[in-house]
């Protein structure tokens, strides 16, 4: 069986798309949380006061070469780099100024990340005798957009929500916060599971979330 390509394309037009030519060897997600610490009259470090969560970063590498026909090899990902670029032919609803396009990056069945490209490295590691560039190491990040939704946890409070699935980088607080409104909910949330060491969540972890008492 042939492997399955990776591709990134464009939300609204997924014509607009750029197959990898080789599968990425890695990947990564990140994620972070915001605390601040208020100061305390008589304490060294201040109370630390959840502040919200960010959104997902996801980095990949891809290389793309074009020693086979000895044409630039830029024109291999030229549509990936137009991804970056603001799109001046729609406009934000709230703004009204125009934004980078939804871009996805598919692989398979198995990953999918929806998002806006926050940046793109490009290193050129082969030139021909005139300065072309034939083979390019590509690092591209996407930024999380609030469309990322499906098979995600949703990012509303809504009583019917009985389960969280639990994703990597995500804290107690953190969900507390999101379903209840208050990070210092967590307690219930750990009273309600059991959870003899609250710190230690895993990825696909699910939690029960019920009303607060």
């Amino acid at each position: 069986m042939a492997d399955t390509k990776a591709e990134i394309f464009q939300v609204s037009n997924t014509s607009n798309k750029v197959v990898c030519q080789f599968n990425p060897k890695d990947y990564s997600i990140s994620k972070s949380v915001k605390w601040v610490y208020r100061t305390t009259d008589g304490k060294n470090v201040g109370d630390p006061e959840f502040a919200g969560g960010e959104a997902q970063d996801f980095t990949v590498e891809i290389m793309f070469d074009s020693t086979d026909t000895g044409s630039d090899v830029r024109t291999k990902y030229s549509a990936l780099l137009k991804m970056a670029e603001v799109d001046t032919t729609t406009q934000n609803t709230t703004t009204g100024k125009g934004e980078p396009p939804e871009c996805k990056f598919q692989w398979g069945s198995f990953l999918s990340f929806t998002g806006v490209i926050k940046s793109i490295n490009q290193n050129f590691t082969l030139f021909k005798g005139d300065g072309t560039p034939l083979r390019a190491r590509v690092k591209v990040t996407f930024a999380e957009t609030a469309a990322n939704t499906q098979g995600q946890n949703p990012t509303t409070r809504t009583e019917s929500r009985k389960v969280w699935v639990v994703k990597e980088g995500e804290t107690l607080p953190w969900i507390a916060y999101q379903e209840y409104g208050s990070a210092s909910h967590w307690r219930h949330i750990a009273e309600t599971n059991d959870l003899g060491d609250p710190l230690a969540l895993y990825p696909g972890q699910v939690l029960k979330l019920v009303p607060l008492p």
